[in-house]
């Protein structure tokens, strides 16, 4: 047995870019910031920020290029891949990506944190779809099924 999941909550570092595969598949990224407060040798907070490349597919790509734009808060749900690329000076280099699985905005449309619990308006874009035909026709009927609370 094998997992490769990664959970991330942060703010996004740029507007979401969307570009089509050959075949026509939507592909959105946008970079991820990710802050960690923590105490230094001399006993003083700082914080660090790590940085994320994330990729949304298909109609997860389209939601999240329509509703996100730099600086609200999300959270990802996804797994790490590894890119291989050449730089512009011709060096071949390797960076870790996040292929959301999951993509649900914290802030409201505004970009105001609303605190505790998900925002009114949250909606999570999943690249599963419900399984069965009831399913789907109970989350085309109910948009709360849209909402999801996380689970702290």
């Amino acid at each position: 047995m094998s997992l490769n999941q990664i959970l991330l909550i942060g703010r996004a570092g740029n507007d979401p870019e969307m570009r089509y595969t050959p075949s026509g598949t939507p592909v959105t990224s946008f970079s991820l910031a990710v802050n960690n407060n923590r105490r230094d040798e001399k006993g003083e907070w700082t914080e660090e920020t790590e940085w994320f490349r994330v990729t949304a597919w298909e109609r997860q790509a389209e939601s999240v290029n329509q509703y996100l734009a730099k600086g609200r808060r999300v959270f990802v749900d996804g797994r790490l891949s590894t890119r291989q690329y050449t730089s512009s000076s011709g060096e071949a280099r390797t960076s870790l990506e996040v292929r959301a699985f999951k993509v649900v905005f914290l802030d409201s449309p505004g970009g105001e944190s609303t605190g505790s619990g998900p925002p009114p308006q949250a909606q999570s874009y999943s690249a599963e779809s419900p399984g069965s035909p009831a399913q789907q026709a109970t989350a085309a009927n109910n948009p709360s099924e849209d909402v999801e609370e996380l689970p702290w």
